[in-house]
């Protein structure tokens, strides 16, 4: 059986894998990290993003042996060691832009690398272009794109700290 050896959320993990194990399953079934979510078993909803390096990578389309010595980071991991939530999962908690919850750890990992990837800013098309790979079967998707711009401007240094929603 293959070992695999990740860095997860900035911890060392080996694991003994079939070759055929997606990297979710390992994150989820292995390593114990639940907030990455299998939602369609199909790669159509997004709901298992994590970032491999600098990227947003649906977990679910990678076998975990593919992801062999890499740098991971799930939702668990973007916080601060002090619980200071990161200015992407503040926004979706300030602008409401979440309902049941379960597309929100990949939706929140997704608008992470999204705005990274666009330091000069977004506009509201680009963000829900952006966001096509993510399904969310609540909200309509208003409050979650208020919530990316917000979180932008503070991410890239356009203000000190998050606009708050209007009541």
């Amino acid at each position: 059986m293959p070992q695999v050896s990740l860095t997860v959320n900035g911890k060392s993990h080996t694991v003994d894998v079939e070759g055929r194990t997606l990297l979710v399953e390992v994150l989820r079934e292995k390593l114990r990290l639940t907030g990455t979510h299998v939602g369609c078993d199909t790669s159509q909803c997004g709901a298992c993003v994590v970032h491999i390096g600098e990227n947003s990578v649906k977990s679910c389309t990678i076998l975990a042996v593919q992801a062999d010595g890499a740098q991971i980071t799930t939702i668990e991991g973007i916080a601060a060691a002090d619980g200071t939530l990161h200015p992407m999962q503040e926004a979706f908690r300030e602008y409401h832009a979440l309902q049941c919850g379960f597309c929100t750890p990949g939706m929140v990992m997704s608008a992470i690398d999204l705005v990274k990837k666009h330091p000069s800013g977004l506009s509201e098309q680009e963000i829900r272009e952006g966001l096509e790979g993510n399904i969310c079967r609540c909200t309509g998707y208003h409050n979650i794109v208020k919530a990316i711009a917000a979180a932008a401007d503070v991410m890239n240094g356009k203000r000190t700290e998050l606009a708050r929603a209007a009541e």
